[in-house]
């Protein structure tokens, strides 16, 4: 088949278009500055335009499945747009709404409301739909993925922890008696409960024989007597035994917890020992003005313990506050609201167990699936009474599920400034905070010169993100100050989990989801795209990474968790949940940009099937441009064929570089799609043809607010009608220029 001359065919588009009569005259300003705004179809040479209305849809011209990619909103509310895909395509791929991340939910749960309906539909005219995509680094439930392997965090008790561990975190034993060392108690560095954290190691001697024969003791502590108190620590031991805490100067010396004399812990699991009076099950109060204890680990022969050096907790649960906050039920202790009320409640608040960063209880609120401003989400304090003559320090712990947003506004007798645009992580002006996932966060702000307000926690900003808010205080600063430096804060403990740990949660997340949906889909879906863009653009023979990125919130690398094999996995998933005759495909792109990112991709399939799984098939994503290199394309379709396997063209578009094109630049465009089908019918055999999918319906604005927006790469314009690019797709397919079936004038 000859190659077009693109000037040819507009000299003699104009010549027959001059003979056609003064009619098309104005349609004709072939020296007309191009920047005046996008050329449209109605512009082309008018015999040229008749020539492609003449065509037939374009699955008519195809020996194989023909399949494009859709927007599912516009599908189903765009009757021209549909229209345009139900006539020309058997197969639709959607864009976005068959991925992880906008399907699956911040429990794992998976919703399918929205394509059942699509698939419903495309069943009634009579299309099918390529499952796309089940593996990706993007777009992605990263926040729900993240949350599965985020540490865990272990509240701190409420109120001011009394012991003073220092001379064990510095591992000096300064203040603490090691009474009987027997075979060792030193400080083993990051082998306490959480990340980093030290531990006391106790060993008992081989012939120990009595609980004192093992024996740490913890430096005088200023007690008050009368008071209730409770010590709580963590501890655990590989090798069993028993081991207790003795007391001085409490009412009961050696207390019975959990029905006998000593705790036991023989599982190498952490274990919380809790003495008070509650768990010894009588009064256990403070005998004199100074208390402490022991202990005592030398009751069973050659056992070791670890007792995790921060959980190691005294508090006085009879004291007065060391400070006092002017926020009724800022610690949400009563079990409830109390005196807060809930303007905007969003999608749920409640006091709650569930997460919280000292004591029994803290808030969780959760914005709408629609929310978008900071008051769309909103809880707000009792009215609070302060003195214009002080200064004072307010406060609160906060976390969220995912990234978050919020502000804190202060109505009420703030001088006008109600709403302080105040960044209180200190980089400088801002009208908000912002939240990590799943870690506590400070936000502290000195305010002055009021004498009444409220706050009003504004958490709106962002849809479908849980907050948790914990000890909201409003205290004298002064007062604030002294805490500070005086006052050992209770607070959490961090544990991080291992690799082995987040392999296990990140494997059982991808098996969830690809149960899910290929179970879901079994009798619509049967070809789909397991594992997508594996491969590493700047190393195309290994794989992709996060590792030292800065991730966007729907960005999450499977492959980090689960290594290699991550793809074995998925493969294997998906021929389980999945029929037998399914399709399941690998794509990448750029394979025709960068010939060694697909000798990696076929290298990567061949190391999948090594592994004892079949891949049906291989993607190669084309998002090409009319300056593509034809060399390129014809040897990457070379190397696929050479696979045997099914080869697949799953997102073919051909930018043309701006978005003003000249009749030229379409007409380049047009080449180059019918080039793309002449080298996949040249070089992939018959059998191995899946099939072609173009990206995107039209150049609609609709479609291109995220891809390509300065560009015209498809088949149709942006008012859906056939471009220069249709005809020469459709004769790439025909393997002729359909035109001269029906015009003996024109001939490309």
């Amino acid at each position: 088949m000859k190659r077009m001359n693109i000037k040819a065919i507009y000299a003699a588009a104009a010549l027959l278009t001059l003979g056609a009569g003064a009619c098309y005259d104005e349609k004709m300003e072939w020296g007309k500055d191009p920047s005046h705004g996008a050329v449209t179809t109605a512009e082309l040479p008018l015999p040229l335009q008749e020539a492609i209305s003449r065509y037939e849809a374009l699955n008519s011209y195809a020996g194989f499945v023909l399949g494009v990619g859709i927007d599912l909103s516009l599908y189903m509310n765009d009757e021209a747009y549909r229209s345009v895909v139900d006539q020309n395509f058997d197969e639709i791929t959607v864009g976005y709404d068959m991925k992880h991340g906008a399907m699956v939910g911040g429990q794992g749960d998976v919703s399918f409301a929205r394509t059942d309906a699509l698939v419903e539909r495309l069943k009634a005219a009579g299309l099918s739909v390529y499952g796309h995509t089940l593996v990706w680094h993007q777009n992605q439930s990263a926040a729900y993925l993240n949350r599965l392997i985020a540490p865990e965090v272990i509240p701190g008790a409420p109120g001011e922890n009394l012991a003073d561990v220092s001379g064990l975190a510095d591992g000096t034993f300064t203040g603490w008696s090691r009474a009987n060392n027997a075979a060792g108690i030193t400080i083993e560095e990051n082998a306490g409960l959480g990340s980093g954290d030290p531990a006391i190691r106790f060993e008992a001697a081989e012939n120990s024989s009595g609980e004192w024969a093992t024996q740490l003791v913890s430096p005088e502590i200023v007690a008050t007597e009368g008071h209730q108190y409770e010590f709580s620590f963590y501890v655990r031991t590989e090798t069993g035994g028993e081991g207790r805490i003795s007391f001085t100067n409490m009412s009961n010396g050696y207390p019975w917890v959990d029905g006998g004399k000593f705790f036991s812990s023989g599982s190498g699991a952490w274990t919380k020992v809790v003495y008070s009076s509650t768990t010894t099950g009588s009064a256990f109060t403070a005998t004199g003005s100074a208390i402490s204890f022991a202990f005592d680990m030398g009751s069973t022969p050659s056992a070791v313990y670890y007792v995790d050096v921060n959980t190691i907790s005294v508090v006085d649960l009879d004291a007065e506050p060391g400070e006092v906050s002017y926020v009724e039920n800022g610690d949400f202790e009563s079990g409830d609201f109390g005196g807060w009320t809930q303007p905007n409640p969003g999608a749920g608040m409640s006091v709650t167990e569930e997460a919280k960063y000292s004591g029994a209880y803290g808030v969780k609120i959760t914005s709408g699936s629609a929310s978008s401003n900071a008051w769309d989400l909103q809880l707000k304090s009792p009215d609070i009474a302060l003195d214009a003559a002080k200064s004072y320090t307010f406060s609160f712990y906060v976390k969220s599920d995912a990234a978050g947003k919020g502000r804190i506004s202060f109505p009420g007798n703030m001088n006008g400034n109600e709403y302080p645009w105040l960044d209180w992580t200190g980089s400088g002006a801002s009208e908000a905070f912002t939240t990590e996932a799943d870690v506590w966060t400070l936000i502290s702000v000195d305010i002055a010169n009021t004498t009444a307000i409220n706050l009003s926690f504004d958490m709106g900003y962002l849809p479908d993100v849980t907050y948790y808010i914990d000890d909201v205080k409003i205290v004298e600063k002064e007062q604030a100050q002294q805490a500070s430096a005086l006052q050992r804060a209770a607070g959490p403990v961090t544990i991080e989990k291992n690799d082995e740990e987040k392999a296990r949660l990140i494997g059982d997340a991808l098996e969830r989801w690809i149960k899910d949906a290929v179970g879901h889909y079994k009798e619509d879906v049967h070809a789909w795209d397991v594992v997508n863009e594996p491969m590493d653009d700047g190393r195309p023979a290994e794989l992709k990474t996060g590792a030292g990125k800065a991730l966007a919130s729907d960005e999450f690398y499977w492959q980090d968790y689960l290594g290699k094999d991550y793809a074995v996995t998925a493969f294997r998933l998906a021929r389980q949940y999945g029929s037998a005759s399914d399709k399941l495909f690998i794509n990448d792109y750029n394979l025709e940009q960068n010939l060694a990112k697909c000798d990696g991709l076929l290298e990567y399939v061949r190391y999948i099937e090594e592994q004892g799984v079949t891949v049906d098939g291989i993607g190669t994503q084309m998002h090409i441009s009319v300056n593509s290199s034809r060399d390129n394309i014809a040897q990457m379709f070379q190397k696929l064929a050479a696979t045997g396997k099914l080869i697949k063209v799953s997102e073919l578009d051909v930018a043309v570089g701006t978005s003003s094109p000249t009749p030229e630049d379409y007409a380049l465009q047009a080449e180059m799609f019918r080039y793309v089908v002449e080298m996949y019918l040249r070089h992939i055999p018959e059998n191995q043809r899946y099939g072609i999918t173009v990206w995107c319906v039209s150049d609609n604005a609709a479609e291109h607010e995220n891809w390509l927006p300065d560009d015209a790469p498809c088949l149709w314009d942006a008012e859906y009608a056939r471009k220069h690019a249709y005809k020469g797709f459709a004769d790439g397919l025909a393997g002729k220029d359909v035109s001269a079936d029906f015009s003996g004038e024109l001939q490309y």
